[in-house]
């Protein structure tokens, strides 16, 4: 396993070329004049947020931006993933041309993965492209979707199949954001931390194990720590695999069964972070099955699953409705589903398994 990149502990580097950048990890992060220095020189900006959100961060986004740009501009969108689609991504396009913004304003992105993942796709399709900050208020969205460059809106067919690989300028990670998380956000942020250790770092997991309590009781220490080396894990896997042609694909740990959960239920009924953990569950029983796992480490990683106050039984949407779902995975490839499997305790690979042995997991893990 590569060792976690050299960089001062409250900033973790991701090294693309010439579109690397920095993902920073503090708190009073917001409030700081130095957090906003160095960005493309634009006479505007444009902040997207929410309707949760917006109330509680924007103001001071907001008066930090103004000693920077001209103009700093709004947009708030309505909250929850049921509204990741294409008429609330046109709310960003209609503020855009609406003040007259070129193609130098600087989008930022602020509030959980669904304001960062449309964001991140309004930048990367306005004029072709305009630059934009990750500022994740979410645990999930700080340790998962504001890294990577990864952007969408859910399809009614499929969660995550349209958009575009673009990376951010910046990822601002304020850890005092989290203090108005509420439990069961914060909940689902712990599944995308939970996966990076059977995945790639089994120390990691340990330590998760021994201070899940201190997480989800919100000390200061523990979150920096889970946020920090999740972020050095995702960058030592996004530095070699950008755009998910092999290596990035073990990101997806627990997703093939948890978008099926998603868009099965209908977008918004699970958080993203339930559906995965479950879909972690799920996994893991799909690796036992195929005989790369034993039942004890399986068993393992679901009760810190279970600890961390997620599910770990999917809904009943039936087999059949499961696989019809699953093969619509940008995973899938020829109409076979494919998926992320723990291949020994710390790795993970990509496989294809048989109906009939994922109906089995299927019958084992849901009800």
């Amino acid at each position: 396993m590569p060792a976690p990149l050299s960089v001062p502990s409250d900033q973790v580097r991701i090294a693309l070329g010439d579109r690397s950048y920095d993902i920073r990890i503090g708190t009073g992060l917001l409030a700081a004049a130095d957090t906003w220095q160095g960005l493309p020189a634009a006479a505007s900006a444009l902040i997207v947020t929410n309707t949760t959100v917006g109330p509680l961060y924007a103001a001071r986004l907001r008066a930090s931006l103004l000693p920077h740009y001209k103009a700093v501009f709004e947009v708030v969108l309505p909250d929850g993933e049921a509204h990741k689609d294409w008429p609330t991504l046109n709310l960003i396009f209609d503020a855009l041309l609406r003040h007259g913004c070129d193609r130098k304003t600087v989008l930022f992105a602020l509030g959980g993965g669904v304001v960062g993942d449309m964001t991140g796709f309004a930048a990367a399709s306005y004029m072709r492209g305009v630059p934009f900050v990750q500022v994740p208020t979410t645990l999930l969205a700080q340790v998962d979707s504001s890294v990577g460059g990864k952007t969408a809106i859910n399809h009614p067919l499929g969660k995550n199949m349209i958009g575009a690989f673009y990376q951010p300028e910046r990822v601002v990670c304020d850890l005092d954001t989290l203090a108005t998380l509420p439990a069961r956000e914060l909940s689902a942020g712990l599944a995308e931390v939970i996966k990076y250790g059977p995945i790639y770092d089994m120390d990691f997991l340990a330590w998760i194990e021994a201070n899940i309590e201190r997480l989800l009781r919100r000390e200061p220490d523990a979150l920096a720590h889970a946020v920090r080396r999740s972020c050095e894990i995702k960058a030592e896997v996004v530095g070699q695999d950008e755009r998910e042609a092999g290596l990035r694909a073990i990101l997806n740990f627990g997703h093939t069964f948890g978008h099926a959960i998603e868009s099965g239920l209908g977008y918004g009924e699970w958080l993203h972070g339930e559906a995965v953990g479950c879909g972690m569950v799920m996994a893991l029983q799909l690796s036992r099955r195929l005989r790369l796992v034993d039942a004890a480490f399986a068993d393992r990683v679901t009760r810190l699953i279970e600890r961390a106050g997620l599910p770990t039984v999917g809904p009943a949407l039936g087999a059949d409705r499961y696989l019809e779902l699953m093969r619509v995975d940008k995973k899938a490839e020829g109409g076979q589903i494919r998926f992320i499997v723990i291949e020994s305790p710390g790795q993970a690979g990509l496989r294809s398994a048989a109906d009939d042995v994922v109906r089995g997991v299927l019958a084992d893990c849901t009800r």
